[in-house]
């Protein structure tokens, strides 16, 4: 077994005018402004992908997807399906990925279960597989000041299913 860990934050897009949408675990959440970024800012999606990445010592988030033209505007979920056949490349299964988003607005409890479904959809893992949790800062910080999202991962491989 191998276990990573990965985090991520982004803040809120500044200009009023951007209409660049909310999407957090491959889940596009209306009514609020998106966070900036050079792919979809997805902060939940690349904390999960950096853990992954870390347990299989695949590098990083930013090694394997640089902020290029190939990757800008990218989603999350293309990420994620991308780094799930780095690590079926390299042998190695996923057993179960945890995560927290970190927000104090907008309130997101409601949409952690569609957003573990895409999570799971592109790792190739079923939903029990991956867990989704909220929380937030209680107005502590920068992120309490609701300046962004941030989000944490933890991730576990399984080497023993290698072809």
């Amino acid at each position: 077994m191998r276990i990573g860990h990965g985090i991520d934050m982004h803040a809120f897009v500044v200009d009023e005018a951007d209409t660049t949408p909310l999407v957090l675990g491959g889940v596009t959440i209306e009514a609020h402004r998106g966070l900036s970024g050079h792919s979809d800012a997805d902060v939940l999606c690349h904390a999960i992908a950096d853990a992954l990445l870390g347990a299989g010592a695949l590098g990083d988030l930013g090694s394997n997807f640089p902020a290029t033209q190939e990757w800008a505007g990218a989603s999350g979920v293309r990420i994620l399906e991308r780094v799930a056949e780095l690590l079926a490349d390299a042998g190695l299964a996923i057993a179960n990925v945890d995560s927290t988003i970190i927000a104090e607005r907008p309130r997101l409890a409601a949409h952690a279960e569609r957003m573990s479904a895409a999570i799971a959809g592109a790792l190739g893992v079923t939903t029990d597989a991956v867990s989704v949790k909220v929380t937030s800062t209680d107005a502590l910080g920068a992120l309490g000041r609701g300046e962004g999202i941030a989000a944490m991962a933890v991730a576990l491989l399984d080497v023993r299913v290698a072809g």
